[in-house]
């Protein structure tokens, strides 16, 4: 039997942006191959912030209602809270919809949250359970856990590849037209292909600046013993320490860091030091059982100076790692792999040129620059606030060094926690595959968002009279929106997609505000759900799409 398995994509890593990958290609009947060194899906933590742009990626592949019922309880609250200690005085708080009122929640909301799904607040490694289980159920997909790359080459006209257990025993020669490398921040991949980081690292600041010691935990009593509200996260702001935790199963287990003032001596630290670090962070004795530790670098804004040499891609923390403020890196190695993975399917499936392919470091690159240069900003906006010494003083010094912190938290969560702007209002302007209209977006702001239809940006959102999202009415490739009640006609569309061999579907609203809301009564959604063009008839058909697909550099429609 020959040692040699063709496949068309081979995924580097098993991570969030690796799984979303094989779910999209798999969706889309490309054969894959997806290895990934770990025995499994990931044990610790991890990212714990699901934005609710990535819960509208989750709810357009059919299983975002899986990942709200993971995690938490689902009437565990979902509020950040600052304290002095974990169990000491409460010094802000942002209260938010816990994962049962969410979706009911979002559906009275308006304005910067127009959307159809909230944040939800779950652990990494509850989410790739649930990618794991949706890319094995692909049939063109296999994935090889306790498996890795370890060999590649680019041959011009494919890779030709190694992969072998991390037991050295089995090796595979692996043939495949395209490589991702989402083999996370010591990607292989990256290192291979001798592409550089941009960006700036090394930010030191008294939290999330420098080493943190993690802690994967168990502390049966922590709630118990914790007189303050519930909360999903508790931060630690005092002038000895500063620390967070975050309710992992919101019953006993925690996901706790510390910020250590020397990044030598923390990887010196053992589980005694963890013990006693983790109850002075309380600011009590507390029994704890250790699940797992390790050290990690916080203050980095890094993007991989290139996301793309010839037929090798890179995604996720491979081409971009944040200071995880603001919860911003795992949401965009989702957003990478729901870019590439519909335009590496229609090169493969013979729809686009090319050419379609090099429109993905176009548009990410400069989206994981902005994304980073959030985090930082909420890694400021924490970091180097300073804790006065007098701050758990019972005296009135002490209540009035409480009261300035207060307010200067209270300011700070809505800052890095309520974010629709960084959410929803990440835009591909500029992209040569957006048929611009001459129109402008509203300017890019953290913490509001007005939905705007300017092509190159997420399409509003609406709800429909019968109670499901706008977003649910569209097709799971190409959608074009014919809007009012007098629609223009759509036959050049439907021809020039039955020409070019895409799969479009034409998808009427009547309703008055939704043609409102887009300003035009045609509007063309890509796979990823994104505004590609808006217009007012469809005399361009052939041409927009063509565009669109990257045959073509540039269309006038002014």
């Amino acid at each position: 039997m020959s040692n040699t398995m063709k496949v068309d994509v081979l995924i580097a890593g098993g991570g969030p942006c690796g799984l979303m990958l094989a779910i999209e290609l798999g969706r889309r009947g490309i054969r894959c191959l997806l290895v990934d060194a770990k025995p499994s899906t990931a044990f610790n933590p991890q990212a714990n912030a699901t934005q609710a742009r990535t819960m509208e990626h989750f709810r357009r592949l059919g299983f975002a209602h899986e990942i709200r019922s993971m995690g938490l309880p689902p009437d565990h609250p979902t509020d950040i809270a600052y304290l002095t200690r974990f169990a000491g005085t409460e010094l802000a708080r942002l209260r938010l919809p816990t994962a049962a009122a969410a979706p009911q929640a979002i559906k009275n909301m308006s304005g910067s949250w127009s959307a159809a799904e909230l944040p939800h607040r779950v652990s990494q490694k509850y989410v790739e359970v649930c990618l794991h289980r949706h890319a094995q159920q692909q049939a063109s997909v296999e994935m090889r856990y306790g498996w890795q790359l370890s060999a590649f080459q680019d041959t011009g006209d494919g890779i030709e590849a190694s992969v072998q257990s991390v037991t050295g025993d089995d090796r595979l020669n692996v043939q495949a037209a395209y490589l991702v490398g989402a083999d996370g921040a010591r990607s292989f991949v990256r290192h291979e292909l001798g592409i550089a980081w941009g960006g700036a690292t090394g930010f030191k600041r008294k939290f999330m600046g420098g080493k943190m010691l993690a802690v994967y935990l168990k502390a049966p009593e922590f709630y118990a013993r914790n007189l303050n509200d519930r909360a999903w996260m508790y931060v630690v702001v005092n002038p000895e320490l500063r620390a967070f935790i975050m309710s992992v199963d919101g019953v006993s287990e925690f996901a706790f860091h510390i910020q250590m003032a020397d990044d030598a001596a923390t990887e010196a630290l053992t589980e005694t030091d963890a013990r006693r670090l983790f109850a002075k962070a309380f600011g009590q004795p507390i029994d704890i059982e250790i699940l797992s530790m390790a050290t990690w670098m916080a203050g980095h804004a890094l993007v991989a100076e290139s996301f793309q040499q010839g037929r090798v891609f890179l995604g996720g923390d491979a081409a971009h790692l944040f200071t995880p403020t603001g919860g911003l890196g795992y949401n965009t190695a989702v957003e990478d792999a729901v870019n590439l993975s519909w335009k590496l399917a229609s090169v493969l499936k013979g729809q686009a040129p090319a050419a379609l392919l090099d429109s993905y470091a176009l548009e990410r690159h400069p989206l994981a620059v902005r994304n980073t240069g959030y985090a930082r900003q909420f890694a400021d906006s924490i970091g180097l606030f300073e804790a006065a010494p007098e701050l758990e003083d019972a005296s009135p010094q002490g209540d009035a060094a409480r009261a300035t912190a207060s307010d200067y938290l209270n300011g700070h969560v809505r800052r890095e926690f309520n974010i629709p702007g960084v959410t929803f209002g990440g835009r591909y302007d500029g992209s040569p595959i957006i048929v611009a209209d001459g129109t402008s977006a509203p300017p890019d702001a953290a913490n509001s968002y007005t939905p705007c239809a300017t092509p190159g940006g997420r399409p509003p959102h609406a709800w429909l009279a019968d109670g499901r999202s706008l977003f649910d009415s569209f097709h799971s490739e190409w959608t074009l929106l014919a809007l009012g009640d007098q629609a223009p006609d759509t036959s050049h569309f439907t021809q020039a997609a039955q020409t070019l061999g895409i799969d479009l579907k034409v998808v009427h609203h009547a309703q008055p505000e939704i043609l409102a809301l887009y300003e035009a009564p045609l509007a063309l959604i890509r796979p990823d759900q994104i505004v590609a063009w808006r217009g007012h008839d469809d005399r361009q058909a052939q041409a927009v799409l063509a565009q669109a697909l990257g045959y073509k550099k540039a269309l006038s429609n002014h």
